[in-house]
């Protein structure tokens, strides 16, 4: 009886993780695809000068972002989460204030110093004095998205993603009306102004999102603080120990996400070279480094949306059962995280892999950056076995770890660049590789360590056997699915539609093949499916009605 009381907190408990996760997940993937959208009404209103002046500014505001947050809404959902379970409201709440005014501090200066600065940055940075507006228009959103990290700390310290997700969605939506308001209000006046109402939309959706989330805190802050004001006992850390508490795990995070723009700057430099070295004109290697950074690699990274929202939730889910002690639930959300990382990471490399070629063809009209997508497919799986896995890492209070473990991938990464992209046979595919490669590295060794860690053991089965057979029938069907509508319906459209409409059809069929073989062979789990938020229910249901699933 004891036993199955604690196998219902554990479905619980999960079933709370997987809700969050959803929700960041549905909700990230949707910015996403508002976010691709609007860059390609941006392109067609500012043309290609217009968008090079708009994304001079996202480099930089990316970079100084990272530094004013520092790690810290990461170190707070961490620190309420480990205090809320030992039920230490007050403390709970003096960590958020600290946060609080640390970022909002930080968030302050760094705001000045690019609107101030942006002159300089300009010259001595972008080197065209055209980028100032554009950089200056954008400096405000940092201030604003800063303190909106903080609240977004606070909730998801509680396990509570909607208040995330739903600033996230306003702010996007928000940050496209307003930035394509201003173009067109400002175009007739000139360019440079055109790309500063662009970037100044990042502004005002950061504006939006806190204004929703500083309403949302008003309204729900009285129930904690009754659980705070009903505490009994409470023995208060200093302000320096908190401080010390938050830094020393945000440092770490800060240096983890500075490595990747860091490894990003050298293959700016590594690559275009060591094409040139392979034999290709300076035009040629130019188009091959844009069709592996501006077209494969936004495709690579769409995937990642659901293993970040995966890697959010579990730091504060993971923080709480470290600081209750519970090795049953660390374990079990453990090998929930990575399973449903393997089991949506490995359809979605197959599947951009099979038809990289006919995707590229649909989304930029070049069917030469296929040949960078067909190779960088494969990073998908390590990329987001590595972001889960960070998560993971970072709940348990050891944010060096992965910061670590990705710039030895990057090492790794820079050397096989080095190397493959001066082949003439592999070229830009040497580059994507390489990609593959470094990012395998780093993910190995973050597995390496969460096993270490928590003592968790991945099963074959489960994440190997299983999704590889459903993966098979799904790329089958999807390969079979693309030539016989490409043959059946050749002559009948222009070369576009048919190419449209075979790769969306091979998409769909292959999503249902994946998910029926995996629900015949016992991939997924009714108890599994039943955790997905609104949906996973009906569909278990519906499976059990049809008897497609296996009932464990």
């Amino acid at each position: 009886m004891a036993a199955e009381k604690k196998g219902q907190i554990l479905t619980d408990r999960s079933r709370a993780f997987i809700r969050g996760a959803t929700i960041l997940a549905v909700t990230g993937l949707t910015a996403r695809v508002i976010g691709a959208i609007f860059r390609i009404v941006l392109a067609a209103i500012l043309g290609d000068e217009g968008i090079g002046l708009y994304m001079y500014a996202y480099p930089i505001y990316s970079t100084l972002l990272v530094v004013s947050t520092a790690g810290v809404p990461v170190a707070l959902s961490k620190l309420m989460a480990e205090n809320i379970a030992l039920k230490d409201y007050r403390e709970a709440l003096r960590v958020f204030r600290v946060a609080l005014i640390i970022l909002t501090l930080t968030g302050l200066a760094i705001t000045l110093l690019l609107l101030l600065g942006a002159e300089y940055f300009s010259v001595f940075v972008v080197k065209d004095l055209d980028a100032v507006y554009p950089l200056m228009a954008i400096s405000p959103a940092i201030f604003f998205v800063t303190i909106m990290a903080a609240l977004r700390g606070f909730f998801q310290g509680q396990q509570n993603m909607i208040p995330t997700a739903a600033s996230q969605l306003l702010e996007q939506l928000v940050r496209v009306g307003f930035s394509i308001f201003l173009v067109l209000l400002l175009l007739p006046i000139g360019l440079d102004y055109a790309a500063a109402g662009a970037t100044s939309g990042a502004a005002a959706g950061g504006l939006a999102g806190l204004v929703f989330l500083v309403l949302f805190y008003w309204r729900s802050r009285g129930r904690f603080i009754k659980l705070a004001e009903k505490q009994e006992k409470h023995d208060p850390a200093s302000v320096k120990r908190i401080m010390h508490r938050i830094f020393s795990l945000a440092v770490p995070v800060t240096i983890g996400g500075l490595v990747v723009p860091l490894i990003s700057l050298i293959d700016l430099a590594v690559v275009p070279r060591q094409l040139q070295a392979a034999g290709f004109e300076l035009e040629t290697a130019r188009a091959l480094y844009g069709q592996l950074t501006g077209m494969a690699g936004p495709i690579v990274y769409f995937p990642n949306v659901v293993a970040l929202a995966i890697s959010i939730s579990l730091v504060p889910a993971i923080s709480e059962a470290f600081a209750l002690k519970d090795r049953a639930i660390i374990q079990s959300r453990t090998a929930i995280a990575v399973k449903l990382t393997v089991l949506f990471s490995l359809p979605s490399a197959l599947g951009l892999y099979l038809l990289a070629e006919p995707i590229t063809l649909l989304l930029y009209n070049n069917a030469a950056a296929g040949y960078s997508l067909a190779y960088m497919s494969w990073s998908v799986i390590p990329l987001c076995l590595y972001v889960t896995t960070t998560g993971l890492l970072q709940g348990l209070g050891r944010p060096i770890v992965p910061a670590l473990n990705m710039l030895y991938g990057g090492i790794v990464k820079i050397a096989f660049t080095w190397f493959l992209t001066a082949v003439p046979e592999l070229n830009v595919g040497g580059a994507a590789l390489a990609s593959v490669i470094g990012i395998g590295v780093a993910a190995a060794l973050n597995l390496y360590n969460v096993n270490r860690f928590t003592g968790w053991r991945g099963s074959i089965r489960e994440l190997i056997l299983l999704p590889g057979a459903a993966v098979l029938a799904m790329s089958i069907s999807v390969y079979a699915a693309f030539y016989a509508v490409t043959g059946f319906a050749e002559g009948l459209l222009s070369a576009g539609r048919l190419n449209a409409l075979a790769t969306l059809l091979a998409i769909l069929l292959g999503i249902l093949i994946y998910s029926l073989v995996l629900l015949i062979s016992g991939g997924l789990s009714r108890v599994e499916l039943t955790m997905v938020p609104l949906i996973g229910p009906r569909l278990a249901e519906l499976a059990r009605r049809f008897r497609l699933m296996q009932d464990s």
